[in-house]
């Protein structure tokens, strides 16, 4: 090309769509006028306007908003394949791409003939292949991977628009955030939430922004992105594709520009901070800002709300809440909304704050007015951003009238809004402080630190509520079929509110240490599948052992409380047997036994998962393992193959097991004669068989009675906060006949 072709090339106005996400499109408008471009237009994710290639660089530099920057080459009707090869045949493209290029076509919508968009992209393909043709040139090749050459094709309402990213890639695209969560703000969107709540605010000489639940970083990073003018294509690194009327000169003193903002902003005086529950968040968004370059004004803590106290309040508080998209998380979060409300109360008077929400509605439990509200979205989810002056005219939950005060004086003052509890709500919450006063004190007095609260008292409740220390694990029982799943969840949201008001105003036990999960009959290996959450470990007290539990990250929690009266039992006639314990999951009774004085502990499971989890609770224990065996393998097969004698040995079966690890199907309706002979056949004549499952309607074989001397304990292994369900487990004592001889 000669020069004066070149300098024709960057005066002349090209037609552009820059696209955006939907709902972003009157933000996109103003960058492209600031960019300098002409002629601007909103659409439906996208804005038209005109530009010479200069501001069409500088929009691929500094929007932060969009995601293309296509360059029009044809516009016309099509209804049918032919149409569609003659509009794309108009187009020359030997003047946009060379043979020796690659390219790709990118097609989106349809007509009634034009259904499917990968035959739009092939019929395209094939009319810039026959044109090189019929020209005597080389054909271009289709690349997947990394095109020289990006052709957009979009149809709508019966006609075509042809054109060419500019860029290659989409710009949302920073190159920073290489590690995410679970639910990630594009950056884009993240920067558009920043740009609504008035951010960076320029005329504020330290201003600082804060994410109290920051996943990754994202809206922190943008935010010190923007407040440092550091342009999103300095980030990326943007590569221009191999257009050929590309102008490197151009392209360059467009980077001078943006090198040159990002100079003289370096003298910013505020901040972004942020922090996460999850510490490996925080990790992530570290080394996320890092990549970016800001990490010297990104400062990051690891704590939820109730953790985190700041000493002055911010500028700005931002954050995107979690969505309730999982069974029984909506009044999980519906309960962090109001703690959020809290937080800031406590922590934000004076602040803006802006909430983005896939659920407007529950910005009432936050307690505080909004004064602006913006539909937007966040991928195909419709959203809002709700932008709030937390101070006390905007607090609408009740207070005192005062003087002005100090700032951390004034956030005292204000009255923490409390859930309001409906009379489904209200009676369930009643029937638990009943049971607090008696099963409390019960476990008090015994010195039980773990026990059953509540197991479907009421019939229309139908949960399971355990107490672990100061954690509590809520287990909702599948509802019959009889029952909606909307009248479920209406019960649902009414218990859990219930339960997370009675536990802060009797234990001080706040929402996020109560675990709320759906308890259904689980099949084969499901029992040991990790569930979506981690949860933490923590550790609890039953008698003389310590227990490592996990209320959230499989179904059990690594301790079965029914049979606290077993395990007590075994600590108490242990000292110098040799113990076997069978289906031993987390090796609880085993760890009993060793600190009973047991000499020899040796314990069988197929999960390394949880043999994993009893070496955890041996060296919680500080248990010599010299003497005490993890075993990983079917308990029937090693049964049959045992050689070894034990005097107390403990069998507590699952009612059915099926592992692709092991041919053996376990149904203990139908197999518990045969574990009870091979478990008899390695007893000490003088030892004892404990054997226990939870089947409800288990019979034990008349057989096994005739053969040895059987006595049924399961009333004395049921404990008082079992007392309702004397069918959580059945339990028998089993000896050889010799021993009464």
């Amino acid at each position: 090309m000669s020069s004066s072709q070149k300098n024709a090339q960057q005066a002349s106005a090209l037609s552009l769509f820059v696209t955006c996400s939907k709902g972003l499109e009157g933000l996109l408008e103003n960058e492209l006028r600031e960019c300098g471009a002409q002629q601007v237009r909103q659409s439906v994710a996208g804005v038209y306007c005109t530009a010479d290639l200069r501001v069409a660089y500088r929009l691929i530099m500094f929007s932060r908003l969009c995601n293309r920057v296509i360059l029009l080459l044809a516009e016309g009707p099509v209804t049918n394949a032919d149409d569609l090869y003659d509009s794309a045949s108009v187009v020359d493209w030997s003047d946009h791409l060379l043979p020796s290029h690659t390219l790709l076509i990118s097609a989106a919508g349809s007509t009634e003939q034009l259904i499917h968009t990968q035959f739009v992209a092939q019929r395209i393909k094939d009319a810039i292949v026959d044109q090189f043709r019929n020209k005597g040139l080389e054909r271009p090749n289709v690349s997947r991977d990394a095109p020289d050459l990006l052709i957009h094709a979009v149809i709508k309402k019966d006609r075509l628009s042809l054109g060419i990213d500019l860029a290659g890639a989409s710009l949302h695209r920073r190159n920073y955030r290489l590690e995410q969560g679970e639910a990630p703000l594009k950056e884009t969107l993240a920067a558009a939430l920043l740009m609504r709540a008035g951010w960076p605010q320029r005329e504020n000489p330290k201003p600082t922004l804060y994410d109290p639940m920051c996943g990754s970083g994202t809206l922190l990073i943008e935010g010190a992105l923007m407040a440092l003018d550091i342009a999103p294509g300095l980030v990326r690194e943007s590569v221009l594709t191999r257009w050929p009327h590309h102008q490197v000169q151009i392209w360059q003193e467009v980077q001078h520009e943006a090198e040159a903002r990002k100079a003289a902003a370096q003298g910013w005086q505020g901040m972004t901070m942020g922090s996460d529950l999850d510490p490996r968040a925080i990790d992530k968004a570290r080394r996320n800002a890092q990549r970016a370059g800001v990490e010297a004004f990104v400062q990051l803590t690891e704590g939820g709300l109730a953790q985190t106290h700041l000493t002055e309040p911010p500028s700005l508080v931002i954050c995107n809440p979690p969505y309730a998209e999982r069974l029984g998380e909506q009044t999980e979060v519906e309960l962090l909304y109001t703690e959020l409300g809290n937080w800031l109360h406590e922590n934000a008077l004076g602040a803006t704050a802006a909430i983005f929400t896939a659920k407007p509605e529950w910005g009432k439990l936050l307690g505080i007015h909004s004064h602006k509200q913006y539909a937007l979205f966040n991928g195909a989810l419709p959203a809002k951003l709700l932008l709030m002056h937390v101070n006390e005219d905007s607090i609408y939950s009740k207070r005192q009238q005062a003087t002005p005060a100090p700032y951390a004086e004034r956030a005292s003052r204000i009255a923490q809004p409390q859930i309001e509890l409906d009379n489904g709500a209200q009676m369930f919450a009643n029937r638990l402080r009943k049971n607090l006063r008696s099963l409390g004190k019960w476990a008090r007095t015994q010195g039980h630190e773990c026990y059953r609260l509540y197991d479907a008292d009421m019939p229309e409740y139908a949960f399971a509520i355990d107490c672990y220390g100061t954690h509590i694990h809520m287990q909702e029982y599948k509802a019959p079929a009889t029952i909606s799943e909307e009248d479920a969840a209406e019960r649902r949201r009414q218990a859990y509110q219930a339960l997370c008001v009675v536990m802060q105003d009797t234990l001080q036990i706040p929402p996020q240490q109560i675990s709320l999960k759906v308890r259904e009959k689980q099949k084969g290996s499901e029992q040991y599948r990790p569930t979506h959450k981690k949860g933490e470990d923590f550790e609890v007290q039953e008698g003389q052992a310590r227990f490592i539990v996990n209320l959230e990250r499989y179904l059990d929690t690594g301790l079965f409380l029914d049979h606290r009266p077993i395990r007590q039992w075994i600590y108490q006639h242990s000292r110098n047997c040799r113990f076997l314990n069978l289906y031993c999951y987390t090796a609880t009774a085993s760890v009993h036994a060793a600190l009973g004085g047991a000499v020899s502990t040796t314990s069988v499971d197929l999960s390394r998962t949880y043999l994993q989890w009893a070496q955890r609770n041996f060296e919680l224990n500080n248990i010599d393992m010299r003497e005490h065996a993890l075993v990983q393998t079917d308990c029937l097969s090693y049964l049959q193959e045992a050689q070894e004698e034990f005097d107390l040995i403990f069998l507590d079966p699952p009612t059915f097991s099926n592992s692709k690890s092991t041919e053996n199907v376990l149904d203990i309706q139908r197999d518990h004669q045969e574990l009870i002979g091979h478990c008899m056949r390695v007893l000490a004549p003088n030892g004892l068989l404990i054997f226990s499952n939870n089947h409800r309607r288990f019979l034990l074989d008349e057989a096994v009675s005739e053969h040895y001397l059987v006595q049924d304990c399961s009333p004395a292994s049921i404990d008082k906060d079992f007392a309702r369900n004397p069918k959580i487990h059945r339990t028998w004592f089993i000896r050889h006949r010799e021993e009464t001889a």
